[in-house]
This record gives C-alpha cells, structure tokens and sequence, in this order.
C-alpha cells in the first residue's frame, strides 16, 4: 500500500512584497519546478502526493486531511525560528515529517547559537562575536581585533546578506558593514575570523548512522580572485564565477578530516535525514565548520546536493526517495507501506 506524502514548502512568487527590504530577500524560497520535481520522484517510488504549501496552508489542510508523512522544505518567512514552523505544526497534530526537528532547525538558523554548540563540542570553527544593536559597535573598538574578518546577517541561508565586501580589512569597513547590515536585515549580525583556505561543501544523508553522500569544492574561476567570497552576487552568476569540483583532488588525510567535521556537525547539532554542511580551511589547512543547512535545496540540475549524487551514481529519484526513507525510519507504523523499489 502506497503512502500519501505531503510537501511543504516556501514560493519565491509568493514572498510578500511589504516584507522585502533586501535584493536578496526571496534567495531561500523555491520555484514550482522544484516542487513538481519532488512531486514526481515520489509518485514514481509508487506515492500519492499531495502539494501542501506554506504555514498558513498546512494548518488549513491537516485540519480536514492528514498526509501518512510530510515531506518538508519549508524555508518560512520572518523570524530566526521560521524554519521550525511547519515542523512544530505537525508535530501538534502528530504527523510524520522528512527532516529535522523544530529544535534543531531553529538552532541552525542562528549561526551564532550553532557555533556555540559546535565549539561546544570541540569542532574547529572560527572565533565569532554576534552584534545586535549598533552600540555595540563601541565594544569592537575597544577589544583588540584581529583583521581580516567576516560578517553575515546571523538568521539567513544561501548567502543572504554575503557580499563581495563581506571581507572586512579594518575597524572603518567593519562598522559601515554592520549598520548596513542591521538596518537592512533587521537581525543581529555574524562577525567571524575570516579564513584564508579553500571552502568545501558537504552533503549528508541518513539519520542514525549518517554518511557523507559527496565533497563538493568551490572553486572561482577568476585569476583575479585570489580567496573565494561566495556571495550573493557570486551565487546569481555561478555558470561564469565559480567551479564546482565534485570530488575535489585533495589527499585521502584532508578528506577524511573534513568528512569528520561535517559528520560532528551533523549530529552535534541533532540533524536528521538531510543537511549539507559548509566547510573552509584555515591558515594551517585544518577544515572549520562555517555553517549548516539542514534544509539544503533540492532543485534538479543545480542544487549542490543533486550535483554530489550525481557524481556518485544516485539519480534524482533515489536521493529524494532516500531523504523518505530515512524519516520513516522514525515512525514504525509507516514501515509497513514503506515501499523501496527505487533502491533495488
């Protein structure tokens, strides 16, 4: 017997316009096409599929019909715990859902919070200070700073917020960027050791015994860029600025120390199903955890995820079809219906 999954999700056409202060404020939404591509991969494992929506529309929806499992890619909209919505519904309603939990989404939002379990946990990630207020901008002059750093709004994805002059030189560029940053975003921003090495990106499936599904590296492709910043600017115009080199050539040591990271990582912060985690080498060549996603985009042909399984041998349908299985995992009364014929 087939399972009735629903998707949840988030629509860049659907972001209200009062709300967007920013270029970049719709970057973390998706497009129909990814959904319908979600939608397919599931109904050719033998799914009824039922597109769901956003917040507001779940609600609206589990009221009247309840999914055997959500399929969740919900970005939300406002707030440092949008991420968690959707999740924290259906667990009122006690719905089975694809990913991590309402905890656990919330934390990874807030790259602050993330960074402080991750040192936590004795993971490598650069030393960091969180500002939230412009006076405290008083503080820095005060402390004794070692530049270059890096600065990012602490709430946002898919480098939101991250442009090409997010490197900060010295105390003048690191206090105009944070009041542009604050007033622009209206949330406190990330301020971070920059790190000079090559930055990686690593994906992640399963749950209980997560493994690495592929390292991507990425790479610019300028002569002129020495260290890669990968911007919001970078990200839109990625077929001419950047490489992704999927696997990267780098030794059999390295490889196994950034899969150690991310590994960590993931389960440090409770990630469940999917995640891809960003990496990037410090002065010594030690791999650093920057930040995670736990709800890393799924868009056919592009996505770094789809790259990785790609360079792996695993089709789009699988890779969906994967992140599935290892939520049902979860729930012991769906396993009877759980049909796996895409992984034989």
């Amino acid at each position: 017997m087939a399972l009735t999954v629903g998707i949840t999700f988030d629509l860049k056409q659907s972001y209200p316009k009062e709300l967007k202060s920013s270029a970049d404020a719709d970057c973390e939404l998706d497009s129909m096409e990814t959904i319908a591509a979600i939608a397919a991969a599931l109904e050719r494992n033998r799914n009824r599929v039922i597109k769901i929506g956003n917040a507001r529309e779940v609600i609206k929806f589990i009221e009247k019909i309840k999914p055997d499992i959500v399929f969740n890619i919900s970005e939300g909209i406002l707030g440092r715990n949008r991420e968690a919505q959707i999740p924290a519904i259906l667990e009122a309603y006690q719905i089975p859902y694809t990913g991590s939990d309402p905890l656990t989404l919330s934390l990874c939002l807030d790259k602050s919070m993330a960074k402080k379990v991750i040192s936590y946990s004795n993971i490598p990630t650069p030393d960091f200070k969180k500002i939230s207020e412009a006076e405290e901008i008083q503080e820095l002059h005060e402390m004794e700073i070692n530049f270059p750093l890096f600065i990012k709004p602490c709430y946002e994805g898919s480098s939101k917020g991250i442009r090409l002059d997010s490197k900060i030189k010295n105390i003048s560029e690191l206090k105009k960027k944070t009041f542009e940053l604050l007033a622009t975003y209206r949330q406190p921003v990330l301020i971070e050791e920059y790190l000079p090495g090559s930055e990686y990106t690593v994906g992640i499936l399963g749950t209980k015994k997560p493994e690495v599904l592929g390292i991507m590296e990425v790479k610019s492709t300028s002569k002129s860029e020495e260290e890669l910043i990968y911007s919001y600017e970078i990200k839109k115009d990625w077929e001419n600025r950047v490489q992704y080199i999927c696997p990267p050539p780098i030794s059999p040591q390295l490889e196994s120390a950034i899969k150690k990271v991310a590994i960590d990582s993931f389960k440090a912060l409770e990630c469940r199903d999917v995640a891809r985690v960003d990496i990037r080498l410090d002065k010594y060549g030690t791999p650093n955890f920057l930040e995670i996603n736990p709800l890393p985009g799924l868009m056919p042909g592009y996505s770094d995820l789809y790259i990785m399984a790609k360079s792996v041998g695993m089709d789009y349908d699988v890779l969906i079809n994967k992140i599935l299985f290892s939520a049902i995992e979860r729930y012991p009364h769906l396993r009877i219906n759980d049909t796996r014929n895409l992984m034989t």
